[in-house]
């Protein structure tokens, strides 16, 4: 996974690659909600656009943290999944829920407790 990087800083390494506005929801998809098809994925409540979405998920697959595999030959359609190294992301999502959750006025689902909470 040789990539160039602007700084040598873990942080801004990792930013370069999750920095944007969909990555990790598409991981947080595919972790989950049980989305594994491109237009599951797509049809998220954020809408990720088609275009978007293929970059991602190509660079995800790329970097070893996604796979994918056929499951219907025509037309090809194919079902994504998490490898070690992407599910390996979970901590990381986790913590960002819980900040969120405790400093964003709360969310969908309360980390703390393991339950969701009822729509405002």
């Amino acid at each position: 996974m040789p990539r160039d990087h602007r700084s040598r800083c873990s942080i801004a390494r990792t930013l370069d690659l999750f920095g944007d506005r969909w990555t990790l929801l598409i991981v947080r998809d595919l972790m989950w909600h049980g989305k594994h098809h491109f237009s599951a994925l797509q049809a998220s409540e954020e809408h990720v656009p088609t275009n978007i979405l293929s970059d991602r998920l190509r660079l995800l697959i790329d970097l070893g943290l996604v796979r994918k595999e056929p499951y219907q030959e025509r037309p090809v359609r194919y079902r994504y999944d998490l490898t070690t190294q992407g599910r390996s992301l979970e901590p990381v999502l986790l913590g960002l829920m819980s900040w969120g959750h405790a400093n964003l006025g709360g969310g969908r689902f309360d980390p703390a407790t393991g339950h969701s909470t009822p729509p405002a």
